[in-house]
């Protein structure tokens, strides 16, 4: 059986899609190739308003699914390009979609993704819809990444934390004995990108610079902690289903004049404060934060975050051999993997399954 496997990933951040072609053979994954391809800015503003009910959503979701496996296609055609192998060298694909709605505790989450058409512009089985099995056992869906991160960065004599800021941020516990844990800290990049793209037209903000030269909005910062889920209990998982701009302005209307820098200056802290409550309740036996994701490349959020917490060495996921932007996608890859393999991928400590699941559905090419 082929140990080859393609990651994709596209996240709430909606930058665009992530790629990577991992191979499995040995006991140390090893990522032989890696391609972006960006979204249009038309694509990402038609992404983003599928977040929220609009007219005629149902067409318009499945054009922008169709649009999806497109893009994943062209990730897919360049990676088996750059490593000079072909699809039938490839045992799967894993596609995580692009998130629009996550209520689990309704019962269900929607990934749009479109992977009979995937299957067929590539040739290769595409495992998908990763997040529904879960769901329907009674946990949350995500994270989903919890089992990939102790099987790459797990130790055997100490606690390690890893952090992912994407659109909304997610921690995983990997503890030297017991069941790992993890859980949805909140907004990521999502607020922020959001912010900044609205006042400056930049997607991101580059570094944080255009945060760093704000100034903290206290009161401001104070009722953005107030929100419950916040303080609510793991199992616990999020989106921009809660964490949205229509929720940042339900914040801000109480406040007179501010300045833009100034609020995302707060929003960064905001962010920073969300992932170092959800950690400070694991110091004990920790001595590094493993930060991947796009959040990873923001500066002035990573030096936030090393303040708050000062028992621990925040870093890149690059130190341990691994680019942030490929954490994810990687992940996926191995998600895949446990499917056709027919091994769990999920992990009830994490979400709340009532227990280990199988999760995705195959198409096969």
């Amino acid at each position: 059986m082929s140990g080859l496997y393609i990651g994709l990933m596209s996240g709430t951040s909606l930058d665009g899609a992530d790629g990577v072609l991992v191979d499995f053979s040995n006991t140390k994954l090893r990522v032989l190739a890696g391609s972006t391809q960006a979204f249009s800015n038309e694509f990402r503003a038609e992404l983003l308003a599928l977040n929220t009910p609009s007219h005629n959503e149902l067409h318009r979701a499945a054009l922008a699914a169709l649009q999806l496996a497109e893009v994943y296609a062209q990730v897919v055609s360049a990676l088996l390009q750059s490593s000079k192998l072909a699809a039938k060298d490839i045992k799967a694909i894993g596609a995580h979609g692009q998130t629009v709605r996550h209520q689990p505790a309704l019962g269900y989450t929607t990934q749009l993704n479109n992977s009979a058409l995937l299957a067929e512009r590539t040739g290769i089985d595409v495992v998908a819809d990763f997040r529904s099995r879960d769901v329907a056992a009674g946990g949350q869906g995500a994270p989903v990444v919890p089992a990939f991160h102790e099987s790459v960065f797990g130790q055997s004599d100490r606690t390690v934390l890893v952090l992912n800021i994407g659109g909304i941020s997610n921690l995983s516990v990997l503890p030297v004995a017991g069941a790992v844990l993890g859980f949805d800290c909140g907004p990521g990049n999502a607020l922020m990108d959001a912010w900044c793209y609205q006042h400056t037209g930049q997607r991101f903000d580059g570094d944080g610079n255009w945060a760093a030269s704000g100034q903290l909005i206290p009161e401001l910062l104070s009722s953005l902690l107030d929100e419950p889920y916040l303080a609510a209990p793991p199992p616990k998982s999020t989106g921009r289903d809660l964490f949205s701009l229509d929720w940042l302005a339900s914040k801000l209307q109480v406040f007179s004049a501010h300045r833009a820098e100034d609020v995302q200056n707060t929003l960064t802290e905001f962010t920073a404060r969300a992932c170092i409550t959800g950690a400070s309740s694991y110091l004990n036996h920790s001595t590094e934060l493993i930060v991947c994701g796009g959040g990873a490349f923001n500066r002035f959020l990573m030096q936030r975050l090393q303040a708050g917490l000062p028992a621990l060495h925040v870093v890149s996921s690059d130190v341990h051999g691994l680019p942030p932007l490929q954490v994810e996608a990687a992940a996926f890859a191995w998600l895949a993997r446990q499917t056709t393999l027919r091994l769990p991928g999920n992990l009830p400590s994490v979400t709340g399954a009532a227990g280990l699941r199988i999760l995705g559905a195959v198409h096969h090419a």
